[in-house]
């Protein structure tokens, strides 16, 4: 979904200073001039469509206003999307990345648009209709993360993009730490989930390129192949580490009919005929060979770190940093997910 809004889009992408560097970056005299649209829902950086008589092009920047430490970095997602175009993990081709603060006040990058579907609440017409349809497009996407943790990173030019030893006692560290920093209200639970995943990391099994935030949203779909992703977008959280972490994530992700609805991100896989939560993590296993005896921990920690996630997005809305979009109250939601996660831990 697109929204419009001139004034403000010229705010965050100020055209005649972008312009010429299209221009430059394609060759295309035509991107001097060109249309702005964000792309509703992105939920961290801001997303906005380009159009010119050249085409379509993708910008992605930072949220206005102050911004958390490590968060948001446009320079990890081109690193990553740039190493993986020589694999098959689909990526888009990065076509400019600007580190300076001159053009629009924080660093960003354009990439090429990729058509496809981009699957949220609904299916598209005709897409993915039959149970054994359903059935194709979930292993798919399965076996489609499992390929991301069978990359080793060195191998691509990776190994210094993170420090795999520690990462997930860091990550724990870390998210913590965002809490602390964008809580507007107790929650003596998240407190407690934090405290508890501290004294039970596991030794990771593996140590992979991880999306960070793998979810069906964030894939593009092929529409002549129902079963091919054409692009995962949305590598800001990438990293290497633990690949057991992006799994946990996508379990959360992957609710079902009986679950109870995650309040930021669209929940497809509730619709008739999807397979369930376990039958999705039994297709990554096979495909990987990796033990799932700590998963709960898994499990847990992707419902603290989306609880942080979705603190964040309260806070930059309410001040107004997400270009006018407004997420509504979302403390119920923090709450729902810390309790969530502890019972993972019971």
């Amino acid at each position: 979904m697109l929204i419009d809004d001139s004034v403000r889009m010229d705010e965050l992408v100020r055209p005649t200073s972008l312009g010429p560097l299209l221009v430059e970056a394609t060759g295309h005299k035509a991107w001097i001039d060109f249309k702005s649209e964000l792309i509703v829902g992105g939920k961290s950086n801001l997303t906005f469509q380009l159009t010119s008589t050249a085409g379509q092009l993708i910008l992605r920047r930072p949220p206005s206003g102050e911004l958390l430490p490590s968060a948001h970095d446009m320079v990890r997602e081109v690193n990553v999307q740039r190493a993986l175009a020589r694999t098959d993990v689909p990526v888009p081709t990065v076509v400019l990345l600007v580190t300076d603060s001159d053009v629009l006040g924080v660093p960003f990058y354009v990439m090429e648009k990729v058509e496809g579907h981009v699957i949220r609440t609904v299916l598209p017409t005709g897409f993915a209709m039959t149970t054994a349809d359903k059935e194709s497009l979930t292993r798919m996407i399965a076996e489609t993360l499992s390929s991301l943790h069978r990359i080793n990173p060195t191998d691509i030019g990776l190994a210094g993009f993170g420090r795999p030893n520690g990462f997930v006692s860091r990550q724990v560290q870390r998210w913590s730490k965002q809490w602390d920093l964008s809580k507007s209200v107790e929650i003596a639970a998240l407190d407690e989930l934090a405290s508890r995943l501290t004294k039970i990391v596991p030794v990771a099994q593996s140590i992979s390129v991880i999306h960070g935030d793998f979810r069906i949203d964030n894939c593009i779909f092929s529409t002549s192949e129902p079963t091919k992703i054409s692009a995962i977008l949305d590598w800001e959280l990438s990293s290497i580490g633990d690949p057991l972490i992006d799994l946990g994530l996508a379990r959360l992700y992957w609710r079902g009919p009986h679950d109870r609805e995650l309040g930021l991100v669209p929940c497809v896989t509730t619709e008739p005929g999807f397979p369930n939560r376990d039958e999705f993590t039994e297709h990554y296993a096979r495909s990987t060979g990796f033990s799932l005896e700590e998963l709960a921990f898994y499990d847990a920690f992707a419902c603290f770190k989306f609880a942080v996630i979705t603190q964040g997005v309260f806070v930059r809305a309410l001040h107004g940093d997400m270009a006018g979009q407004d997420f509504g109250k979302l403390t119920g939601e923090v709450a729902a997910l810390a309790d969530e996660g502890l019972a993972y831990l019971e």
